[in-house]
């Protein structure tokens, strides 16, 4: 009889994610506490609130998070990992610092965290961990003992993400006019960050233009591009491009743009084009209405034939990846030395981000990290 897979030191998993509004009254809010602190007008925040208004003013990710966390929930009951998965939100209910009261309530001492943010960079990983101790911190003004929490590596290049991702761009060329599938050109979309940010994205020395976040993000796509390549026996010409640009017009962000692609592209004679939204787990609202909406809006102004890949979801593969990489760092932290799987050139993530990596604009604690006042 096979022996149950151990997940010790850790007695929790805890899957945390961005947030969303769940109704048209929650919108302004959601926003204000996305934005909290950085001095953004109320006229603004109505205008991308007008965005969650095309859809009843529900963000589709809390739904998707729900889905998730069942099927994170059914697969490690199947394989017999007995380990609880709560879910906490960075900016929505269920609030993180919330979610760590109830652990703490249940006893869970040793909580693995699993980010909704599969890349290196301030928003999609520091930010996290500056939250995470925010909330750790929340615990202790209350006089509770928080629990020790870690984070897991960057899963950008784990082979069930990019399997995933690859069969979604495989099935989308399908969707295509039979005509224009050999020919479709392949857009990468991931959401735009300042220059700045990307540039010292990783951890240090190794900053450069575009840092780890452009670096990962070109290892994932080329990875994919070439399986598709192979799948389909065409050559797809691809580009990494950039959605959801939300900073000042005179501060430099990561370009092009996915629409300003989308018109280059026809302008070029491309016959067809694929959106695949690499930078992405789950279809939120940057999928729903960057891509589905505008960006789709776009080609078909211009007569471009257009389709958009799946998202990798709680589709079976990327959650047997999550317990891949549970299991993974449980080993490496009970001394052992694990498989760890990654495809593409860069080779599998640090486990533990080391002091200065991905800064924000002001120093704050962040928990989960070499730096972690929680260690």
């Amino acid at each position: 009889m096979d022996r149950a897979p151990v997940s010790a030191p850790y007695d929790a998993l805890l899957l945390l994610s961005f947030g969303g509004p769940e109704g048209p009254d929650d919108v302004i809010p959601f926003l204000e506490n996305v934005t909290r602190g950085r001095g953004i007008p109320r006229e603004r925040l109505a205008a991308v609130g007008a965005h969650y208004h095309l859809f009843g003013g529900v963000s589709p990710i809390n739904e998707q998070n729900r889905t998730l966390l069942a099927a994170i929930r059914a697969d490690f009951a199947e394989y017999g990992l007995d380990l609880p998965v709560y879910w906490g939100n960075r900016n929505w209910a269920p609030h993180v610092t919330d979610t760590f009261r109830e652990m703490a309530a249940e006893g869970r001492r040793r909580v693995l965290t699993l980010a909704t943010s599969a890349y290196a960079s301030y928003s999609g990983c520091r930010q996290y961990r500056e939250d995470l101790a925010g909330a750790l911190a929340a615990l202790e003004d209350e006089g509770v003992e928080p629990p020790r929490v870690d984070k897991l590596r960057h899963y950008f290049n784990h082979p069930g993400f990019l399997d995933t991702v690859t069969d979604g761009v495989v099935a989308a060329i399908e969707r295509l006019p039979s005509g224009v599938r050999d020919g479709a050109h392949l857009a990468f979309c991931t959401h735009s960050i300042p220059d700045a940010s990307a540039d010292t994205s990783g951890p240090p020395p190794g900053h450069g233009p575009g840092g780890a976040y452009v670096a990962q993000h070109l290892d994932a796509a080329r990875t994919v591009a070439e399986a598709v390549d192979l799948a389909t026996g065409a050559t797809h010409p691809w580009r990494l491009v950039y959605q959801s640009r939300s900073g000042a017009p005179s501060t430099p962000w990561l370009e092009p743009d996915v629409n300003d692609h989308i018109a280059a592209l026809r302008e070029s004679g491309a016959p067809a084009v694929v959106m695949v939204p690499i930078g992405f787990v789950s279809d939120h609202m940057e999928v729903r209405y960057d891509l589905d909406t505008e960006a789709m809006d776009t080609a078909e102004k211009l007569g471009l034939p257009a389709v958009r890949s799946a998202t990798v979801g709680a589709d079976p593969r990327f959650v047997a990846a999550i317990r891949d990489l549970v299991l993974e760092r449980a080993a490496a932290e009970r001394g052992e030395t694990p498989r760890r799987a990654a495809l593409g050139r860069l080779g599998p993530g640090h486990d533990l981000c080391p002091v200065g990596c991905c800064p924000g604009r002001a120093p704050r604690p962040a928990a989960a990290g070499a730096d972690s006042p929680y260690a």
